[in-house]
C-alpha cells in the first residue's frame, strides 16, 4: 500500500519561494498520477495541480498557474511543488495525493498524505 509523506512547509514572506516534496513508499509510484491540494482555514480543500505518470504533462489551477511548478522523479518516488511569488492567500495546509490512471484532473484521488503547513506573511 502506498503511503505519502510531505515535507518542506514553513513560513515565508510574500513574494518569496518555497518547495514542497512528497515521498511515496511502495512500488506503485510509477503508475500513479500525483496531485497537490491545499486547504485554508474555513475553506474547502482545493486543487493546486497535478502531474501525469510520465512527468511530461501537468495541470494547474488558475490561481497558481505561472507561479507554481510540479515535477516528479520516478526513480526516487518523489513529487515536488515549487512555489514562487507566494501571496498571503497561498497560506494553507498543502496535501500530496495520488491516484492510479492517466488524467491530471482534480477528481478521484484515493491516497493522501498528512499535509504540511505553508504560511505566507504579508
Amino acid at each position: 500500500q502506498v503511503q505519502l509523506v510531505e515535507s518542506g512547509g514553513g513560513l515565508v514572506q510574500a513574494g518569496g519561494s518555497l518547495s514542497l516534496s512528497c515521498v511515496a513508499s511502495g512500488r506503485a509510484f510509477g503508475i500513479l498520477v500525483m496531485g497537490w491540494f491545499r486547504q485554508a482555514p474555513g475553506r474547502e480543500r482545493e486543487f493546486v495541480g497535478a502531474v501525469d505518470v510520465s512527468g511530461r504533462n501537468t495541470r494547474y489551477a488558475d490561481t497558481v498557474k505561472g507561479r507554481f511548478t510540479i515535477s516528479r522523479d520516478n526513480a526516487r518516488s518523489t513529487v515536488s511543488l515549487r512555489m514562487n511569488s507566494l501571496k498571503p492567500e497561498d497560506t494553507a495546509v498543502y496535501y500530496c495525493a495520488a491516484k492510479p490512471g492517466y488524467g491530471t484532473n482534480d477528481a478521484s484521488y484515493s491516497i493522501w498524505g498528512q499535509g504540511t503547513q505553508v504560511t505566507v506573511s504579508s
